[in-house]
């Protein structure tokens, strides 16, 4: 753990670990499209200090002692550097490795800036996804434990129920899908003039989503105004961050002050993750998976298959999720509970699959609908059946395992690989820094095709 953030103060001298960057686009005068980031160090304190030492005074007694009631003492890398920024009222983006505890901070930021005694909508968290949503809620709802309302607004046929609710007693916080949040702020549900902080969890993946894109620029800019909330995004991937940086406060979605917190910027990808591929042909794929499943005797399990495309749905293939949940559901001998989620499955489909594998050990079989903030703790191997469509894809696969608090234990994330996607492999590995050892086919498998 690095040292103490409850006495740390930004100092454009003071020095920080080396693995932190902490930075702001006021502290230069660049052209447009460059860095106007300079570094921003926290001067380091001389003991590291407890969650609650970090937030004191500024994060009610009751949240702390419900993070500590769950084992939240010690704050992660993260919380630590970010929480003096957050806490401050200051626009922050959150950029650091997945399960490095950016949820808590952004959490612990909202509780700090609410007034439970006031009735109206204050604190607006944004996901791309339900399932993510659904986490969200949940540790929202325990950490508030029962002082103030958290409504969820993540689709599906509670809408109309929950605009009466709305209305009767507007909750404080408020965690909901971009186009669940955009329905009713149109049928005029509920206002978000009174927001005093806003997140966006995920960003780059809502900014990177044609679906989602124009409705966040609207909240952003047109249902509130940065210059009367506080603004915190996050993720652990920011593809051009530093332009990133620049497009916040040239679009007025930040603050000019807006500070990034971007933690192992050198290690985007956890350190204990053991990475493997097989080379293999598409024919052999199935066979290779059952064989890998039989080998490691995995606690619990995602296997990733792609979104299946238009053309092939026009074409009457099944989806590669269909395929390999028929098949391991007929082949595979273990005790794991084979279960699906794709994008395509209606909301109570999804709802049910996501609530099935919560506590006990299974075998997920899903496109990247899983892959961003999809908190399963016990998942200790992952198995990319199709590669990933890039490396930003491939790490937030890969982050779905070694979520165990406070664990080190090694987990594992193997690839299947065709000769001529060998290369793709390649690319991911030097752009995100990571060795994966090649598992022989022929020394390891044996199947009849």
């Amino acid at each position: 753990m690095a040292a103490a953030a409850s006495t740390a103060t930004l100092s454009g001298c003071a020095r920080a670990p080396p693995s932190t960057l902490i930075s702001s686009p006021s502290s230069t005068r660049l052209a447009p499209f460059a860095s106007r980031s300079r570094p921003r160090r926290l001067r380091a304190a001389a003991a590291a200090a407890t969650l609650r030492e970090v937030c004191s005074g500024r994060v009610p007694d009751h949240v702390l002692q419900r993070a500590e009631d769950v084992g939240y003492i010690s704050p992660t890398e993260v919380q630590e550097q970010s929480l003096p920024v957050l806490l401050s009222g200051q626009d922050c983006i959150l950029h650091a490795q997945t399960g490095s505890g950016k949820t808590l901070a952004y959490l612990l930021a909202v509780f700090s800036a609410i007034d439970v005694g006031r009735s109206s909508v204050q604190a607006l968290v944004i996901v791309p996804t339900r399932e993510l949503g659904i986490q969200v809620t949940k540790v929202a709802r325990l950490l508030a434990a029962k002082t103030c309302n958290v409504m969820a607004l993540l689709d599906g046929g509670m809408l109309t129920r929950q605009k009466s609710w709305l209305k009767a007693k507007p909750p404080a916080i408020i965690v909901a899908t971009v186009a669940s949040l955009c329905q009713m702020v149109e049928k005029r549900a509920f206002s978000l003039g009174s927001i005093k902080i806003l997140v966006i969890d995920e960003v780059d993946f809502i900014f990177g989503s044609s679906k989602q894109v124009n409705s966040l620029r609207k909240i952003l800019n047109s249902y509130t105004a940065a210059s009367s909330r506080q603004t915190i995004f996050a993720s652990a991937s920011i593809p051009q961050h530093n332009r990133f940086v620049h497009d916040c406060v040239q679009h007025k979605w930040t603050k000019s002050d807006v500070v990034h917190v971007h933690v192992n910027p050198v290690q985007p990808m956890p350190s204990h993750l053991h990475h493997t591929y097989v080379i293999c042909s598409k024919k052999e794929r199935l066979h290779v998976l059952l064989s890998l499943l039989e080998r490691d005797a995995p606690k619990s399990v995602i296997i990733f298959v792609a979104q299946q495309s238009e053309k092939s749905k026009r074409a009457g293939n099944p989806p590669s999720s269909t395929l390999v949940v028929e098949f391991l559901r007929a082949e595979y001998k273990g005790t794991l509970e084979v279960l699906v989620l794709e994008e395509d499955m209606n909301f109570n489909a999804r709802a049910t699959s996501f609530t099935e594998v919560k506590g006990k050990g299974f075998l997920l079989v899903s496109t990247d609908i899983a892959s961003r903030g999809f908190d399963l703790p016990q998942t200790s191997h992952i198995y990319n059946f199709d590669l990933p469509k890039t490396a930003t894809d491939y790490l937030h696969r890969a982050g779905r395992t070694g979520r165990e608090p406070f664990s080190k234990s090694e987990c594992s994330v193997t690839t299947l690989i065709t000769e001529e996607e060998h290369f793709v492999l390649q690319r991911f590995q030097n752009e995100l820094k990571f060795h994966s050892q090649q598992l022989p086919l022929e020394s390891m498998f044996t199947f009849n095709l």
